[in-house]
């Protein structure tokens, strides 16, 4: 049995945290699209992981999968791997051979180009990570991939077709001082001591044929995106999005398996009680800045990767339902709901009015999307408490108005309550649905 994680918000949902606890019964857990910008947070036995390119599932001791989707700074995944060595874990991470690799120069371009929209005012507001000159090399054909560090003559030949036209775009448009971020001789000796280290460690593989055998023998997939539905590069608010799918169709192009593998499965979205983002672009339920500075105290509003306060806002039910019609949620996990105790107001917005219409779901356009205005529901408050004591009784626990909450979101986009999340741990999560046997508690 397969299952996929979605984000179906803007990032920062939980999905790490949920991934970590459904890996319970999976035996691979597979990464399918993005790179180090993504910042995914578990919590098992009071220690806190923060992993960036890992799949959740290895904290667990499943083997993780690095698709074919991903971008990969491989600084990062070894880093990552050795950190989680010295503490006591021994992470089997297998790497797609077809995964482009994100170099010292991508990391350049991205903040030269990042820097040249801010004084456009055009800023995205990315990482730095050099997400994106990855896959736009990945695009354009001169992107260098994972199998192609393994072969020294092939390593050599596509450094020195690719470094000189990036060597030029950096110095001629973006007035950069190049140095060994763009030295062929320094990459190649750098990045075939990483090819090295992947071949010795057995780390590549064809990702789309282990995973088909792995499932022919019995195997439960996990699939796990990085990003949420909203920063999705086609189904997002473009230009403000990632460069790769974090959408349920990115788990088949990002991995290689049959498109059954996903659309057979359980496919969960996973939802913040209220809503949160890193950086730019309309968000039409956010808060204003004095209201959102007492929430993001209250629910440690920053960042996973880069410690930048995240905006707050309402929960938004137009781009739930719009995720929901894009992935085809068979259900949802709803977090943070216990981030919501205690407010003396709540609000979620049911639909917007937009040029004197009303509309239900997000518009194709982030220029009709920022001139949005949300119509909203006020619904009834609860009262914070100790959430140990309803984690141990069950989902009948919660306080009533909190499962008027959950249950007003499930019926909005018509799919069961698979978990509500109301702590960050893993056993602060109550499960009604498991994904690998759909059974109920």
């Amino acid at each position: 049995m397969n299952a996929t994680v979605i984000g179906s918000q803007l990032g920062d949902e939980g999905k790490g945290g949920v991934v970590d606890l459904f890996s319970e019964d999976a035996d691979v857990v597979v990464r399918y699209q993005g790179g180090d910008n993504a910042g995914h947070t578990v919590v098992h036995d009071g220690e806190e992981y923060k992993l960036r390119l890992i799949p959740s599932g290895v904290i667990r001791g499943k083997t993780g999968v690095l698709g074919n989707g991903c971008v990969l700074n491989l600084e990062t995944l070894f880093d990552e791997i050795e950190t989680l060595r010295t503490r006591g874990l021994n992470p089997d991470v297998r790497v797609s051979s077809r995964a482009h690799v994100v170099f010292p120069y991508h990391r350049v371009l991205d903040r030269a180009e990042e820097t040249s929209k801010t004084d456009e005012d055009q800023a995205v507001g990315t990482t730095g990570n050099g997400i994106g000159p990855a896959y736009e090399d990945k695009a354009g054909r001169r992107g260098i991939r994972v199998g192609e560090l393994l072969d020294e003559t092939v390593l050599r030949d596509r450094l020195e077709y690719t470094v000189p036209k990036k060597r030029r775009l950096a110095e001629d448009v973006f007035d950069v001082d190049t140095g060994i971020e763009f030295d062929v001789d320094h990459l190649f000796e750098t990045f075939r001591a990483f090819g090295d280290q992947l071949q010795s460690e057995g780390m590549v593989v064809d990702a789309g044929s282990v995973l088909t055998e792995m499932a022919r023998d019995g195997a439960n997939v996990l699939f796990e995106g990085a990003q949420g539905t909203h920063i999705d590069v086609d189904h997002g608010n473009y230009p403000f999005v990632t460069s790769s799918n974090p959408t349920a169709g990115g788990a088949i192009t990002g991995t290689g398996v049959d498109p059954s593998a996903v659309a057979d499965g359980q496919i969960i979205g996973v939802v913040k009680a209220y809503l949160s983002r890193v950086g730019s672009g309309p968000m039409p339920t956010e808060l204003s800045e004095e209201s959102a500075s007492r929430v993001r105290e209250e629910v440690g509003g920053f960042g996973t990767v880069t410690g930048r306060p995240r905006r707050i806002g309402w929960l938004d039910v137009p781009m739930l339902r719009h995720a929901a019609r894009v992935n085809g949620f068979t259900g949802i996990v709803l977090n943070h709901v216990d981030a919501l105790g205690g407010f003396e107001e709540l609000k979620v917005c049911e639909a917007y009015e937009l040029d004197g219409e009303r509309v239900t779901d997000v518009p194709s356009t982030t220029a009709a999307w920022a001139r949005c205005t949300p119509e909203y529901r006020t619904v009834e408050t609860w009262s914070d408490r100790d959430w140990s004591e309803i984690r141990d009784d069950g989902y009948d626990a919660l306080p009533d108005a909190a499962r008027t909450y959950v249950d007003y979101v499930s019926t909005e986009l018509g799919v069961p309550v698979y978990a509500v999340g109301i702590g960050p741990g893993r056993d602060e999560t109550i499960v009604r649905r498991h994904p690998f046997d759909s059974s109920e508690d």
